[in-house]
């Protein structure tokens, strides 16, 4: 039995803003492809180039990422864009570059991202999800948000998805999946981390290279090795001592 998603609250002052209007349209605002405005094969080939763009965060698609039998379903309208949007979502490509690399809960955000056009409200929309995902694995977290009246109410089957929130910063296609700390951590991209720059300053080695000729420190391992066993003071007694022999004297000879 699939556990229902738990409730959560926007919580982010940010995603309380409504979307992209008629009054605030500058060179900001995205632009919105509808298969109903594509009339040409070229137009429709801008909308393919799209949701490349929306789905796997690229200003020029890869050939390596294309999925050219989905794109000659959309081309002959057999399928939807929201299916074609789950195709790519759903494809080894998507997989290995975007899934693989991060840990659930960034995976939520960037999902929400791609598919949603907006971020997660809050940690609690990614618990929320990241449970989806622990009971229906993640082709399950994609039907889940695409077939959402989120989705359905914002694009429907024929928009492709887009930023539809204000934020500051980059727009969310130019997230870049495979630079989480999981990621950076596994790949070594960040040596330059504090972390790393501890590690290495307090590692034996490092001590060995950084100390110089004659330092104590140098021996502290050979010293500790020796054993520590020392000689200690005998216990005699006074009353056991001949004091009359141990008394030099000068007639003896």
């Amino acid at each position: 039995m699939a556990l229902p998603l738990l409730d959560y609250k926007p919580t982010t002052q940010n995603h309380r803003v409504r979307s992209f209007g008629v009054a605030d349209q500058n060179e900001d605002t995205p632009y919105i492809y509808r298969v109903e405005d594509a009339n040409s094969p070229a137009e429709i080939q801008e909308l393919i180039w799209a949701a490349y763009r929306q789905v796997f965060s690229e200003h020029e698609t890869l050939r390596i990422n294309r999925q050219i039998q989905l794109e000659s379903q959309l081309k002959n309208r057999a399928i939807t864009v929201r299916d074609f949007i789950r195709g790519l979502a759903k494809s080894e490509r998507f997989y290995e570059m975007v899934v693989s690399v991060n840990n659930n809960y960034r995976l939520v955000d960037i999902c929400l991202k791609r598919f949603l056009g907006r971020s997660s409200y809050n940690k609690e929309e990614q618990i929320a999800w990241s449970i989806v995902i622990g009971t229906k694995g993640f082709y399950g977290l994609v039907d889940a948000l695409l077939d959402s009246d989120e989705y359905t109410d914002a694009f429907g089957d024929y928009i492709v998805p887009f930023q539809r929130k204000r934020m500051e910063g980059r727009p969310f296609n130019l997230v870049t999946p495979r630079y989480g700390d999981d990621f950076r951590e596994t790949a070594g991209t960040v040596k330059t981390d504090w972390r790393f720059t501890l590690d290495q300053f307090y590692s034996r080695k490092s001590k060995e290279k950084q100390l110089r000729e004659g330092d104590p420190r140098k021996y502290a391992d050979m010293a500790a090795s020796i054993n520590n066993k020392g000689n200690y003071a005998q216990r005699v007694s006074a009353f056991d001592l001949d004091y009359l022999s141990l008394v030099p004297s000068r007639g003896r000879k």
